[in-house]
């Protein structure tokens, strides 16, 4: 059986580092330039990805004499690297500029101003014409220098442009656009109460949506456009992007991006996942679910380049330890490359930074090891996390502001994954469907995932009962009450289980933000309720119901299940809960055995792969449960920076245990084929 899993997995392909290195201009330019090209040589580095003017280099928009300066030093460290066999991309630090950090708009842009209108002096709007001249002059000479990726920074967004509060788009060019639009004259001041107005969106708000997403989209093709011609198509662009759910306010169409900055059919993404600093290893559910929902986005013919940040750089920020974790999740994720951000911004010599010479040469093991996997061409599994990019056009708001428009399923990876339950952005047989994401899907949407499995919180059953569909939910009401309002008979305290093993146990609910008031239907089978401080009855807790269109569905009471303290009960309810929206015919392995083990889960073919990352600072041992006992798994561990290594297991009545323990931060990939016919699909009619 290992030999066949050999014959799916092997392969001559290994992990690609490209290396993030600025080069400043000096006469001693080509020696330091030889010493990066060294370096790239003794640590397997394919490519140099060039910082044009960065951090603490950046002056502001380059033009003039210090254009010619840098595009010198540019074409100078372009030839020693592409002499010495290193491929070479170029990265200019801004489009629109990240920040104003004190520096001067010096070319005359029409700066960006905020939803309360707060003048940047240094980021342009985009939709000053002579900044998208200024813009195209700078990409179209560079691009002449034939790199093979100019890079456009994540600067090239309407949000986080401090210190502006939210970010920019209300100028007056873009309200002009507005008013063309509408077909009224309007002004920042009501444009932007109608669109953060409580309730039901504006119709402003999709208006001015696609007053910015076409603004970006033109100067995506006019750039697409001049780097194709001054390339002669020898270059593509890349696209840097922040958190989709930001990009969603914006209104952004990302295939209709794609497409635009598209060159000769290619393009690439380096989608942000990871901190930029250390953090607790549990967060690693978010940077797993990052790259997971931004490969569902992507076209097939976008390459995908994750970057390990670091920053302000070198270990003082984030432990190697860290950086080679972040490494094997972007890996696992099916990344074509690794985007390495970890030398300093200001460093002079690539030769002066050892420890990270280490870093590269001891993270290649395992990293070579999991390219051979080929996970670029799996299909994840797990509990599905439907989102939509279009969410923020429909989101009803509650406050009124900008902030609000962010909705997305990264809460509720993070509560699934803590807990070791596999989760897609695909749809699956079980989805889970929390918080006011709700308000972007349809009817007939809504009533397709109600013949699966679905699992909810209390805003989205509150949400889905307003909508008329408490009937398929098994509960009469669900109304939301804030952890402050004064409701009788008194403050939600805990969760008490009824029935099974942890029957009485009572688990705290004392600081969710606020709690659905769940009053089951007829049939619903109630699993916990919720108590007062006094042990008086509240509410239930949590409901299962099999509904009139044969699905099933959990509904929790909690509106921030993320943030519910954690316990091996609470993991067992959460189980217990998944297996019964699978409805007898379970399929997903689901990991225990230990705190914050996060599970990655795959197939290819008939080929199923399970990796699990420990999130907790102790060695822990996994048990997975599979429901369907494999004829063999092969066990793979992947300590951190050590090379991998067989890993033993024991196995009985469909428990898999890990033997050795698995290390902070370290990764065990199981392998195992499947049953002839197993599927995890249902036959439910798919989201229309």
């Amino acid at each position: 059986m290992v030999e066949a899993i050999d014959q799916v997995t092997g392969g001559a392909t290994t992990a690609r580092y490209h290396v993030r290195f600025q080069l400043r201009p000096g006469d001693d330019l080509a020696d330091r330039a030889a010493g990066l090209a060294k370096m790239c040589f003794e640590n397997d580095v394919a490519e140099v990805v060039l910082l044009l003017g960065a951090e603490e280099a950046y002056t502001g928009h380059l033009a003039g004499a210090e254009q010619e300066r840098w595009y010198a030093a540019t074409a100078q460290a372009h030839d020693v690297l592409t002499g010495s066999g290193i491929s070479v991309s170029l990265n200019p630090w801004v489009t629109v500029g990240h920040a104003d950090r004190g520096r001067a708009n010096r070319l005359g842009f029409a700066p960006m101003v905020s939803p309360t209108g707060q003048v940047a002096a240094a980021q342009a709007s985009f939709a000053c014409p002579v900044w998208r001249d200024w813009l195209y002059s700078h990409y179209g000479r560079f691009a002449r220098l034939g790199f093979r990726v100019l890079w456009i920074e994540d600067d090239f967004r309407f949000h986080n442009h401090a210190p502006l509060d939210w970010g920019g788009g209300f100028e007056p060019l873009m309200m002009e656009r507005l008013s063309r639009l509408a077909g009224e004259e309007l002004v920042r001041e009501e444009v932007v109460a109608a669109v953060t107005a409580p309730g039901r969106p504006h119709p402003w708000r999709a208006l001015l949506q696609h007053v910015w997403r076409t603004a970006q989209l033109e100067v995506a093709e006019g750039l697409a456009e001049v780097v194709r011609e001054n390339s002669a198509g020898r270059s593509q662009l890349g696209l840097m992007s922040s958190v989709p759910a930001a990009h969603s306010v914006e209104g952004r169409d990302w295939d209709a991006l794609y497409g635009a900055l598209s060159i000769g059919g290619r393009v690439t993404q380096r989608p942000h996942f990871a901190p930029y600093a250390d953090t607790p290893a549990r967060q690693l559910t978010a940077s797993v679910w990052a790259l997971e929902v931004q490969r569902s986005l992507r076209p097939g013919y976008v390459a995908c380049e994750p970057e390990i940040e670091n920053w302000p750089h070198t270990t003082w920020a984030k432990s190697d330890t860290q950086t080679w974790s972040e490494m094997v999740t972007a890996q696992l994720s099916g990344a074509d490359a690794l985007m390495l951000n970890v030398h300093p911004s200001s460093a002079g010599r690539a030769q002066e930074y050892p420890r990270i010479d280490r870093l590269l040469s001891r993270a290649r093991p395992a990293l070579d090891w999991v390219a051979r996997l080929r996970p670029e061409q799996s299909a994840s599994l797990g509990v599905g996390l439907p989102w939509r990019p279009d969410t923020a056009s429909r989101l009803r708001t509650v406050e009124g502001s900008l902030g609000e428009l962010e909705a997305d399923p990264a809460a509720t990876a993070e509560f699934l994954l803590g807990y070791g339950v596999p989760v897609t952005a695909e749809q699956g047989p079980v989805q889970a469907l929390f918080g006011r994401a709700v308000d972007a899907f349809g009817d007939e949407e809504l009533r397709a995932m109600l013949h699966g499995g679905l699992l909810l919180d209390g805003v989205s059953a509150h949400l889905l009962a307003e909508r008329g569909f408490a009937g398929l939910l098994g509960i009469r009401a669900a109304q939301v009450h804030a952890r402050e309002a004064t409701v009788p008979p008194g403050p939600y305290a805990t969760e008490r289980i009824l029935g099974d093993t942890d029957e009485g146990a009572h688990l705290s609910v004392d600081v969710q933000p606020a709690l659905a008031r769940l009053e089951p239907a007829p049939g619903a089978e109630v699993v916990t309720d919720v108590l007062t401080p006094d042990g008086t009855y509240w509410g239930a807790g949590r409901c299962h119901y099999v509904n009139e269109l044969g699905g099933r569905v959990a509904v929790l009471a909690a509106t921030a299940p993320a943030r519910l303290a954690r316990s091996d009960r609470g993991q067992r309810l959460l189980h217990a809960s998944v297996r019964f929206l699978e409805g007898g015919r379970s399929w997903l392995p689901l990991v225990d055995g230990a705190p914050h083990l996060i599970p990655h889960l795959s197939r290819t073919g008939d080929l199923i792969r399970l990796a699990i990352a420990n999130g907790s600072a102790d060695p822990a041992h996994p048990r997975i449960a599979l429901p369907a006992s494999p004829d063999a798994v092969r066990a793979t561990l992947l300590a951190p920076l050590a090379a991998p290594a067989p890993a033993p297991t024991t196995q009985a009545t469909g428990l898999l245990e890990l033997e050795p323990a698995l290390p902070h931060r370290g990764w065990l990939v199981l392998e195992w084929r499947t049953a002839s016919g197993w599927s995890p699909v249902r036959s439910p009619s798919p989201l229309s």
